[in-house]
């Protein structure tokens, strides 16, 4: 028997329960492993038969303890998507007027940035705590992930979304090259 024990924020744990057990259930069912939560000190140890189904477990249970909904979390069970996790710290150093200032810049005003980028790459972006998260199809992500850093670093929005567009466009026409013979 395998297991992985990790941390998950208290306020997180009733997520990943879900209502009456549902979410616990759907992961424990879909992996054929058990989930062991303690909702106090907010551990989780993951236990399986199957160390690849555990290895698996690990990024979609981080991704709900990130703020993530855990339907967007399941995603990562299909191995075309990827979970990126950015610490803000490492750009905001000790900051905590730093790092909310840049929360803010990620966010933008009324989610107008995160959902720009998200539409743009095709991902899930979760400001949670001191870390941005980033669920998406690999590609997207380490397009996203970029995009995120740039603004981080304090490039212009407009700056980020005009390299977003050039991206995408990239990337479509490098999908239709493979596509059409010559």
């Amino acid at each position: 028997m395998d297991s992985q024990e990790m941390k998950v924020p208290g306020e997180r744990i009733a997520v990943l329960i879900g209502k009456n057990g549902e979410t616990k259930k759907r992961i424990e069912s879909k992996m054929h492993i058990h989930l062991e939560i303690n909702s106090e000190e907010g551990d989780v140890v993951i236990q399986g038969e199957d160390s690849v189904a555990v290895f698996e477990t690990v990024p979609v249970i981080k991704a709900i303890a990130r703020g993530f909904n855990p339907e967007i979390a399941e995603l990562l069970f299909n191995e075309e998507y990827a979970f990126e996790l950015i610490t803000i710290s490492d750009f905001s150093g000790k900051s905590q007027k730093k790092m909310l200032r840049l929360r803010g810049r990620v966010i933008g005003q009324d989610g107008k940035a995160r959902k720009m980028i998200e539409t743009m790459t095709e991902t899930y972006i979760s400001v949670y705590g001191k870390t941005i998260g980033i669920i998406g199809k690999i590609e997207h992500v380490a397009m996203s992930r970029q995009a995120v850093e740039m603004l981080l670093e304090g490039a212009p929005h407009g700056n980020v979304y005009k390299w977003l567009e050039d991206k995408k466009r990239e990337v479509l026409r490098r999908e239709f090259a493979d596509k059409v013979p010559l």
